[in-house]
């Protein structure tokens, strides 16, 4: 195992950790989630060691990465890229993003970051009326509150609005020593929610989303995960003229670290 850093095009300073030495595998976490608050990232990495070099990193904002002002979704493909280029040593990788952190390499791929192959799992995308659609003015409310000097409410927002959870939980949330750590990061929501662009509306995919993307694309959705976000996989795999659905075992937005480990080797040597 090996702590770096690397430099992205704007200067800031973004912290990976790197495990073996053959083709290189990137790991994105999504939203609020890092290095620190991932481990099944480090355990799915230990068993690709074997066979490849698999790169774990803190989004700009969060864990030991640096930050710059002001914000933009091309900084942070900007960063993807300089993990690739100084961590993986500009070898075309296969880029892994949980959650929101696949619009992320979705949108790193459509952005020209040359990849081998793209994985996403679960990514939140809402085209129908299986759950209720985000706010038309979600950024625009995390960005307020935030510029307000009210984190707590953007992470308020972000657990309703987006996870979907009472406001009654969230309330008992806010008294639990889990807060603070989410408050810290809490500008780093926004960040995610300029990513996911407008596929979170409750409005079928727009055809040209994503449309410059040629490399394979594996979307991955838990067998037993909330149907939304099933609906959403399928969605975008029916969206991109390279992409296979690939059910796995794994629910609530979850899957275990065997599980991705085995899903991602397969989907590399099918390609190879």
């Amino acid at each position: 195992m090996f702590e770096g850093t690397a430099t992205s095009a704007d200067g800031t300073a973004i912290a990976y950790t790197a495990w073996g030495e053959g083709e290189p595998i990137i790991i994105i976490d999504g939203a609020t989630a890092y290095r620190a608050t991932t481990p099944e990232n480090a355990q799915a990495a230990e068993l690709l060691a074997d066979e490849f070099q698999v790169v774990n990193y803190d989004r700009r904002g969060r864990g030991q990465s640096g930050d710059t002002a002001p914000y933009a979704v091309e900084r942070e493909i900007e960063d993807l890229a300089a993990i690739i280029e100084q961590a993986c040593g500009g070898r075309p990788a296969t880029v892994f993003g949980w959650s929101s952190g696949g619009h992320l390499a979705l949108n790193a791929a459509d952005g020209g970051v040359r990849m081998e192959r793209v994985a996403v799992f679960e990514p939140p995308v809402v085209v129908d009326r299986s759950r209720a659609p985000f706010p038309d003015d979600y950024v625009e409310r995390l960005e307020a509150a935030l510029a307000a000097g009210r984190p707590g409410d953007a992470v308020e927002l972000f657990m309703t609005a987006a996870v979907g959870l009472p406001p009654e939980t969230v309330a008992g949330m806010r008294e639990s020593d889990m807060w603070p750590g989410l408050e810290a990061i809490a500008h780093t929501i926004s960040y995610d929610g300029r990513n996911l662009k407008d596929t979170v509306f409750g409005k079928p995919l727009r055809a040209d989303l994503w449309n410059r993307i040629e490399i394979p694309v594996l979307v991955m959705h838990g067998i037993d995960t909330w149907p939304f976000l099933a609906t959403g996989a399928e969605a975008v795999a029916e969206l991109l003229p390279t992409a296979a659905l690939k059910p796995v075992p794994g629910e609530n937005h979850s899957t275990t670290p065997e599980v991705l480990a085995a899903a991602l080797r397969e989907f590399i040597k099918e390609g190879a």
